[in-house]
């Protein structure tokens, strides 16, 4: 696939390299030649310096023939620009686009081929609140991703000493819990990822990730962990997008505080949120969280924008009594240095947002695309079409499906019902299938799995 992705920044760079590691035809636009010299030291990459909005540039960089252009660049207007022209001059078939601002967010009608021609719309903000979102209605979850429109969930926690199942083998869940169906997807063990089987023992201390219908998340999480009280209070440090509409989306059922520094974006806050309190100050003064009653605090989430303040102000919470830490990190690169320690869970929006991307670029019928473990695995929700005749997985008994290393069936989902994987069930047309990706190397090989042969058209 041809694939021009405008901005080299955080997001443009990691999808680059996702992408031409799965030997698609990818080509960077960006303002800043070092930027660009620098990616092309690393990737097989085509680059283009200029301005991404610009017809000339977007001719340069290969638009007449493109299957696909991404914006991503930091402007929300270059990157509707971009996506005009592309489809004006050039007909580009698909144009994605990162929005950030709610103005433009708000006004979904006006992206269409008649007015503005964006075909898909990545809101980092949104994404990344619904993630935090998740994690907040799961005590004790490192992560919950919702598949089939919610009916199929898949979470990951971290098995602590004292867990029913921990010291036992996988296939004690059952027992445990004969009512309720579930699979372990995989398993890290100190970052080594492990292909689970019936007689793999769960140690403490393992990230343990697994696939279940919706309602029965919780009860599968009780057997791997003591679990966590709900939460009811949640202080959140900075009141940028994603405090704002963390707050909005939490206020009716928890007690939201938010401390923010700018006064003048206290009152914008005071005035578009119902119930929170809004507090004026810096979230790494210790006088402040003292007084708040930090040791009160069940989730202390950091969202400001500087990484370094975040940081800090979530050592400070955690060492002053709060009992969960979730803090942003904008850099992936110090993600899994943080994490685990005094910050319980560190989220890079990147990795969210690159999820969301790679589902509109995946080959195939893919419906979601989920980034795992900060990008070490990957989760795919891929529709079954075809037939008997046409299709490699279709009228197939999931033990008949040939094996690919590195990946797992984790459930199928069939109209309403959640189906979990075992050997026996037979996958049929139109099925949502999740498959678990620890060797993200097998992309293609999990594509072409499920791609139709000829005889279907």
């Amino acid at each position: 696939m041809k694939i021009i992705i405008l901005g080299a920044g955080q997001v443009g760079a990691s999808l680059a390299e996702h992408l031409a590691d799965e030997q698609n035809d990818i080509t960077v636009v960006d303002l800043d030649s070092d930027r660009l010299r620098e990616l092309q030291d690393r990737l097989d990459i085509g680059a283009v310096t200029g301005q991404a909005s610009h017809p000339d540039v977007l001719q340069r960089a290969g638009a007449d023939d493109a299957d696909m252009l991404i914006a991503v660049t930091n402007s929300d207007e270059i990157n509707m620009v971009a996506c005009q022209v592309a489809y004006t001059l050039f007909r580009t078939p698909t144009k994605i686009s990162r929005i950030r601002a709610r103005a433009f967010l708000e006004k979904p009608g006006m992206f269409n081929n008649q007015q503005i021609p964006i075909d898909v719309i990545i809101s980092p903000e949104l994404l990344v609140t619904r993630y935090i979102q998740r994690l907040i209605e799961y005590p004790g979850a490192l992560q919950v991703l919702d598949f089939a429109d919610g009916k199929v969930q898949l979470a990951a926690v971290k098995a602590y000493y004292g867990g029913p199942i921990v010291g036992n083998e996988l296939r004690d869940i059952r027992s445990h819990m004969p009512n309720i169906d579930t699979r372990v997807a995989a398993i890290f063990r100190r970052n080594r990822a492990i292909m689970p089987m019936a007689d793999t023992v769960v140690e403490a201390d393992d990230e343990v990730f697994f696939i279940a219908s919706r309602e029965n998340i919780r009860p599968v999480m009780s057997e791997l962990r003591r679990l966590d009280n709900p939460y009811k209070r949640i202080l959140i440090a900075g009141g940028g997008n994603i405090g704002e509409r963390l707050a909005n989306a939490l206020e009716d059922n928890y007690q939201v505080k938010v401390v923010e520094q700018s006064y003048a974006r206290c009152r914008q806050l005071s005035e578009s949120l119902r119930r929170t309190i809004v507090l004026n100050g810096n979230a790494s003064d210790k006088d402040l969280l003292i007084a708040e009653n930090i040791e009160n605090v069940d989730v202390f989430c950091a969202l400001t924008s500087d990484d370094e303040a975040n940081i800090m102000s979530s050592m400070l919470a955690k060492r002053l009594g709060a009992k969960k830490v979730i803090t942003l990190i904008a850099n992936p690169a110090y993600v899994d240095l943080v994490q685990g320690g005094e910050i319980d869970i560190a989220i890079s929006p990147q990795q969210i947002t690159m999820g969301s991307l790679l589902t509109h670029v995946r080959r195939g019928d893919v419906s979601n695309v989920h980034s795992l473990r900060r990008g070490a695995a990957e989760a795919l929700e891929v529709i079954a079409h075809g037939d008997t005749r046409s299709s490699k997985v279709v009228g197939k008994r999931l033990d008949e499906i040939e094996k690919i290393e590195g990946s797992s069936i984790g459930a199928i989902v069939r109209g309403d019902e959640v189906l979990i994987a075992h050997r026996y069930l037979v996958v049929e047309p139109e099925d949502h299938v999740i498959v678990f990706l620890t060797d993200k190397t097998k992309i293609k090989q999990v594509e072409r799995l499920f791609q139709v042969g000829f005889s279907f058209f």
